[in-house]
């Protein structure tokens, strides 16, 4: 049976792929911040296991190594993520700064730190790949409309990560992924998205299945097309 662990679990696209693997039969490490008030992800049915986590949290990551182990995890989806307060305060002359920081640890630092503590993990794996969910809000070609500073940059950051992640686990026969949702209808993403959490994670697990060593360090919609970064 094939083992996935997903971060930020509890709601929006995290569980959503909570559902769709464990449908599937897979065995899913569901990974949240506070699992006593996950109430929809307790109401899954599955071979699920949930784990606290705070990704921003490097003591949080490193119990959530330990406990797993030896554990063999097949796929890993670095999916928690935030916004970084609210968007008024995201605009030119109102940037706040502590949300920035706040934002680029858990956004772009903690996929790292996940990564690095899991990593023996994911080798021990069959596909052996790492899928990071970014924003295109993140490319510096796509950024015609200006703003969102500390969004941006955070996400701009990750798909840094992604790239030197895909670089520095090559030899090891890791194949990383940064992918872009689409504009999905999250508790981020609005009720007015075109995109529901259903359609965008069924593209992505389908991207994944077909992923090969020539793909990592590729940015990806969840439909498979190239988005240039």
């Amino acid at each position: 049976m094939p083992t996935v662990l997903i971060t930020g679990a509890n709601r929006g696209l995290g569980l959503e792929f909570v559902r769709q693997y464990a449908a599937d039969g897979w065995t899913v490490h569901a990974c949240c911040r506070s699992p006593d008030a996950a109430k929809e992800l307790k109401a899954i049915k599955g071979a699920i296991m949930i784990h606290a986590l705070d990704v921003a949290d490097r003591a949080s990551v490193k119990a959530l190594a330990k406990a797993l182990k030896s554990t063999a995890i097949d796929v890993l989806i670095n999916n928690a993520g935030v916004y970084g307060g609210e968007r008024d305060r995201q605009t030119f002359g109102k940037v706040d700064d502590g949300s920035w920081d706040a934002t680029l640890r858990a956004n772009a630092l903690g996929p790292l730190m996940i990564t690095e503590a899991l990593i023996d993990n994911v080798v021990r794996g069959g596909p052996k790949i790492i899928a990071c969910v970014t924003s295109k809000m993140g490319s510096m070609a796509d950024n015609r409309s200006g703003g969102a500073y500390i969004y941006r940059a955070s996400k701009a950051a990750l798909n840094a990560v992604v790239v030197s992640l895909a670089l520095d686990l090559k030899a090891r026969g890791v194949t990383v992924i940064a992918f872009h949702p689409g504009w999905v209808q999250t508790d981020m993403g609005g009720r007015g998205a075109p995109i529901t959490p259903k359609v965008s994670v069924a593209g992505m697990r389908a991207v994944i299945t077909a992923a090969r060593p020539a793909d990592s360090g590729k940015f990806l919609n969840y439909n498979a097309a190239t988005i240039p970064w």
